[in-house]
């Protein structure tokens, strides 16, 4: 068993510090917000701290899951930051969907404090988090994921190393590619199915079982057909991750079309004060809701 902090507890990291702790880890969490960290222990067994560097302090890993590139830097860097608590050998593991460049930044940076860093985005959403079945996908050194790896099974149904710190945050970006498209697709067909006067909850059943066949199909199309929009990855994030990912596309020279279109669709959700509901409400610009 390790002894880990997590900072950052969120609809995604609050589940997962509580998957460390029911394994039998050490766990002391630090939130941003007291109350929340308070909410945690009242929950799991641990421990809180006052800031990032107290939390980090005694761990061999320190769990990182917040919301950009910017609060990352707040909570790792600085006199109370992470790596200002951290003892050499501790490693890092930073599950936030951040840009690759801040992760090789912060690659760096902790080899010259003689720690490790993983950068460690995730993916299957809040419920993928609250049932322990995330996919995570890793940049670093493998000596490096070879530490963090048995700890972060608690919360993983897959886990793989991709390559060298930043590889972790580029294939993060190629799943965002591939939902932005699924789901405005899917939108696509359920609208047309309404339109055409078909039985859109019998077409869904009869596609799923052929080439169309999607998670996002199987799991979205009765919510997205019932006006529910309130099941997990908030269009604002989502908008915050295609940003992150056209502008690297923009630096390696990548042709993402269609996603640079349903990223300015997205924006129109936002418009519609839709900020705060969930990616499959792409289906509300075709129908007008607003």
């Amino acid at each position: 068993m390790a002894k880990v902090a997590f900072i950052g507890l969120g609809v995604m990291g609050y589940p997962m510090a509580g998957h460390l702790a029911r394994a039998g880890h050490q766990v002391c969490v630090y939130n941003r917000t007291a109350a929340r960290a308070e909410q945690w222990l009242s929950e799991f067994a641990g421990t809180s701290a006052a800031t990032p560097r107290e939390a980090a302090a005694t761990a061999e890993l320190v769990m990182v899951c917040v919301g950009n590139d910017a609060d990352l830097r707040g909570v790792v860097l600085g006199p109370d930051g992470a790596f200002a608590g951290m003892a050499a050998g501790a490693v890092l593991v930073d599950h936030t969907t951040a840009s690759a460049n801040v992760a090789r930044e912060l690659a760096a940076e902790a080899g010259e404090l003689g720690l490790g860093f993983v950068d460690a985005p995730v993916s299957g959403g809040q419920a993928g988090a609250q049932n322990g079945v995330l996919t995570i996908m890793v940049g670093g050194e493998a000596a490096t994921y070879a530490k963090v790896e048995p700890v972060i099974q608690a919360y993983a149904r897959m886990a793989r190393l991709m390559g060298e710190a930043g590889s972790g945050q580029l294939t993060k970006m190629v799943n965002q590619i591939c939902i932005a498209g699924l789901v405005q697709g899917l939108s696509e067909a359920l609208h047309f199915a309404q339109c055409a006067g078909l039985d859109a909850h019998g077409a869904m059943e009869v596609i799923s079982k052929g080439a169309a066949q999607s998670w996002q199909l199987e799991n979205r199309h009765k919510t997205m057909l019932a006006g529910e929009f309130e099941h997990g990855f908030a269009v604002d994030w989502m908008r915050k991750d295609l940003s992150i990912l056209l502008d690297e596309a923009r630096s390696n020279g990548a042709q993402l079309p269609v996603t640079a279109l349903v990223d300015q669709f997205y924006a129109d959700v936002q418009a519609m004060g839709g900020g705060r509901w969930d990616t499959s409400s792409l289906l509300t610009r075709l129908k007008g809701r607003g």
